[in-house]
């Protein structure tokens, strides 16, 4: 069995949930491309202001690819199939110019660690563990993986979490900033939620000028596209929104903002 992919909208909120429990939601080929289309199916649909992404079961969040599919596999080919199934799935998040969440409860692992890495927030259960390990599999571990991480743990804990392919709980994955939250495992969906619906309320427009701000700011100086930022910046200003925003602000009241 391969596994898949399901999606649905809950109110403004998108959900994705890998589907793959009896390998611990190993991502298949298959699941790659559904996620991919999840994901710009979401992107594209006004009524949708935040996507999460979960994983099935009690056990795992992603378990990173089904190596099992490249067990018959070599070099080249190997390569070229794991960077061609997973390749469209993480364009899509990097495209993404919605906010996105990782909801991670117990297994968060290889692939796993670099799709909670392309969400913009990632919350753990308590019970969450951690590991990258490239290392104990002899897999080549490519540039963008190991910026991916050390964009957001640094160098030193990087090089050290993918040398040692060790795994770590979700107290050290808070202390070194992999991961923005650790509740209980009974509150994640809960905390989850409530986060999200924070987030649905607030303009679309300031939102999502604000992820585009800090996506270039990673880039390094040279490569930033900063008239793109300052453009969603000046949509802002000139929105209904920004209007309702005001008109609200001074009639002590909640906005109602409609994303235009």
């Amino acid at each position: 069995m391969s596994g898949c992919v399901h999606s649905e909208k809950d109110g403004r909120i998108g959900w994705i949930l890998f589907d793959h429990p009896e390998r611990r939601n190993a991502m298949s080929p298959n699941m790659w491309g559904e996620m991919a289309e999840a994901v710009r199916r979401f992107d594209g649909d006004d009524d949708v202001r935040v996507v999460v992404m979960r994983g099935a079961g009690e056990t795992s969040f992603v378990s990173g690819a089904d190596i099992s599919q490249f067990a018959k596999e070599t070099g080249d080919k190997t390569k070229a199939n794991l960077t061609r199934t997973g390749g469209d799935g993480f364009e899509s998040l990097h495209a993404l110019e919605k906010p996105s969440i990782a909801m991670i409860h117990g297994h968060c692992i290889g692939g796993g660690v670099l799709l909670a890495l392309a969400a913009d927030i990632r919350y753990a259960s308590a019970d969450a563990s951690f590991s990258i390990p490239a290392a104990r599999l002899g897999i080549g571990y490519e540039s963008f993986g190991v910026e991916a991480l050390a964009n957001v743990v640094g160098f030193p804990q990087a090089v050290e979490i993918l040398f040692s392919a060790r795994r770590f709980a979700s107290d050290e994955a808070l202390r070194i900033g992999l991961v923005n939250r650790v509740l209980p495992a009974e509150d994640l969906e809960a905390g989850v939620r409530k986060l999200a619906g924070q987030i649905a309320e607030n303009a679309p427009l300031t939102v999502r000028s604000i992820k585009r701000s800090a996506a270039e700011l990673r880039k390094e100086p040279g490569r930033r596209e900063m008239e793109s930022v300052h453009r969603a910046v000046r949509a802002c200003f000139e929105s209904e929104d920004f209007a309702e925003g005001v008109k609200a602000f001074m009639e002590k009241r909640t906005p109602d903002f409609s994303g235009r």
